[in-house]
């Protein structure tokens, strides 16, 4: 005769686990490269990573891309981007966003929109602009303190 004991199981500290904890940890805050929809991986940092993440995200990877493969993927174009005044972009940078900037009457700027409507407060206006990539690529890693491996390398603080 199996006997079970008498105490309930007790239930784990702190709030239920939630059923979306992907969402959850997305939405969590600001996070580097997640925006809108996407969660952005620079492909030389995941590469860079300990062989034991490696190995866990390329299984997650197959089991995503297993799941999700039937769809008609469109290809994705990650641009490096940043945000800054309107008032600080050059023209290269203005064309980019669609905007443009004139002399009135006054000769006081003036900022519009593709569509010709005026931009109110463009000094606080911020915009998202391409950039140069600050993340290291694959060989750009070479050149700098830190290995390929994406690791800092150890310090010898006592031979200072």
């Amino acid at each position: 005769m199996q006997m079970y004991p008498s105490d309930p199981i007790p239930r784990p500290a702190g709030p239920p686990a939630s059923s979306t904890p992907l969402r959850d940890y997305l939405a969590g805050g600001p996070l580097p490269a997640v925006v809108d929809g996407y969660a952005v991986l620079p492909r030389s940092l995941a590469e860079g990573m300990p062989l034991g993440w490696q190995q866990q995200m390329a299984h997650l990877l197959a089991e995503f891309h297993q799941a999700f493969g039937h769809l008609s993927w469109p290809v994705y174009r990650v641009v490096p981007s940043r945000y800054e005044k309107l008032v600080d972009l050059d023209e290269d940078q203005l064309a980019e966003v669609g905007c443009m900037v004139e002399i009135d009457g006054d000769g006081e700027l003036v900022y519009r929109s593709r569509n010709g409507q005026r931009i109110p407060d463009p000094e606080n206006t911020k915009v998202l602009v391409s950039c140069l990539d600050p993340i290291p690529q694959e060989h750009a890693a070479e050149l700098q303190d830190t290995p390929p491996r994406g690791f800092p390398a150890p310090q010898n603080w006592s031979a200072r």
